[in-house]
């Protein structure tokens, strides 16, 4: 039977209602309700629901960003706490937009997503060149990279990139997905990417299977 401070915080998630998740989520730390059951029953069990109703259209991006808005800042509040347990990571993640294209609201929302679903996120933000990538792989070695485009025009960056990580030896250290409205399955396997995903959704599921 889940606790009812850990229920009310999923609802809250679910109808984005920012202050009733915050209230409650310092209830619960208050009161010593477990930490990693406000995270998994409350928040990334939240999250993913959001994502069940997106899939199936019951939920649209507005839905979603603002579900995503009120599960951040439940976690703001528990991850200084979550620092001092050892809670493991479902795997790190470096995320940006390819250079030459300033679309964030993709990305921001995968970037949500991925957090709600319990991976650490480096966001690189929009406009990120190759080199970018680059450094940040070999710097922070992550699970994953995860790179979107929104313009035609920016999707050759995607190859760019994958090319300088063969380049810099760092290729098969890291698994590559991609995402934007004008990818495809198909522009995923020609540039030699891990993974293609349509949405939010769906970039959190083949997150979990490439590094599960």
């Amino acid at each position: 039977m889940t606790n009812p401070t850990i229920q009310i915080i999923y609802n809250a998630i679910l109808e984005g209602d920012r202050e009733r998740v915050q209230t409650q989520v310092k209830h619960a730390i208050e009161t010593g309700i477990d930490l990693v059951s406000i995270l998994n029953d409350g928040m990334i069990a939240a999250m993913a629901e959001v994502g069940r109703r997106f899939s199936c259209g019951d939920y649209y991006v507005p839905e979603m960003l603002i579900a995503a808005r009120a599960m951040q800042d439940g976690l703001k509040l528990i991850k200084p706490h979550l620092m001092q347990t050892e809670i493991k990571s479902s795997g790190k993640v470096v995320a940006g937009t390819v250079k030459g294209d300033l679309h964030d609201i993709g990305k921001t929302l995968v970037c949500m997503m991925l957090e709600g679903a319990g991976f650490e996120i480096l966001d690189l933000g929009t406009d990120v060149a190759p080199e970018k990538f680059v450094e940040t792989v070999r710097a922070e070695k992550p699970h994953l990279l995860a790179m979107s485009a929104l313009l035609t025009t920016t999707m050759p960056n995607m190859q760019a990139t994958i090319n300088a990580l063969v380049k810099a030896g760092l290729r098969d250290q890291v698994k590559v997905i991609i995402g934007g409205a004008p990818l495809t399955d198909k522009y995923a396997q020609q540039i030699g990417a891990d993974g293609f995903a349509a949405d939010a959704g769906r970039a959190v599921a083949l997150a979990k299977s490439l590094v599960g």
